[in-house]
Order: C-alpha cells, then structure tokens, then sequence
C-alpha cells in the first residue's frame, strides 16, 4: 500500500522516535523545576513562621504588662495617699496613742 492509501484507511504515518543526544537522561526539567519551586515556597513560608510566633508572643506579654502596669499605678495612689496622712502635723501623735502612750501631764485609765 502506499502512503495515500494508508492515509485513506485512517493511518497516519509517525515519524520514528529520535535516538540519540537529544534527551538522554529522561530528566522532566519542567516537573523538576516545579517541585523546586514548590520547595522554595515552603521554605519562605517556613522562615516566616518564627517571626510571626515571636510576635504573637510579644502582643500577649504587652497585654499582661498593661494589666500590671494598671495595677502598680493603684497601689502607688494608695500609697501616695497613705504618705499624705502620714506627713499631716497629728500623725506622730496619732501614732503615738496607737500604741498606748499618752502625752505629758494626762492621765492614763485603762478600761477591762
């Protein structure tokens, strides 16, 4: 038969497969090249793992030290305000009686 009537019948004529320099590693460059591209985007995303940890972290810390910071500043008013009674001109006396004593020439009575 020849080529026309081959072509005729639905045949189709293929050239035979190339032998030789052309590819002779059977290497896919192009799936190659993806996987390594995939790679390196994971590797990128990786890196940024630690620095968003970190500041996550940071933010809760923030968060805690304001809470803290809140706190002290209301036990320093309580105390600001506890050293102006204690500067006031009766403090040492009142003190004083506190503890039982009592001033020149009173009398001292002591109630069961």
């Amino acid at each position: 038969m020849t080529s026309r009537a081959h072509a005729a019948r639905g045949y189709r004529m293929r050239p035979a497969p190339r032998r030789g320099a052309r590819n002779p590693s059977r290497i896919r460059w192009d799936k190659l090249g993806r996987v390594v591209l995939v790679l390196v985007l994971f590797a990128i995303l990786a890196s940024y793992v630690n620095p968003v940890v970190n500041f996550i972290d940071a933010w809760r810390d923030a968060r805690t030290e304001r809470v803290q910071l809140q706190e002290l500043q209301r036990d320093n008013a309580a105390l600001r305000a506890k050293a102006a009674v204690l500067d006031g001109p009766d403090a040492t006396e009142r003190a004083a009686r506190e503890l039982g004593m009592v001033a020149g020439g009173e009398r001292s009575y002591v109630v069961k």
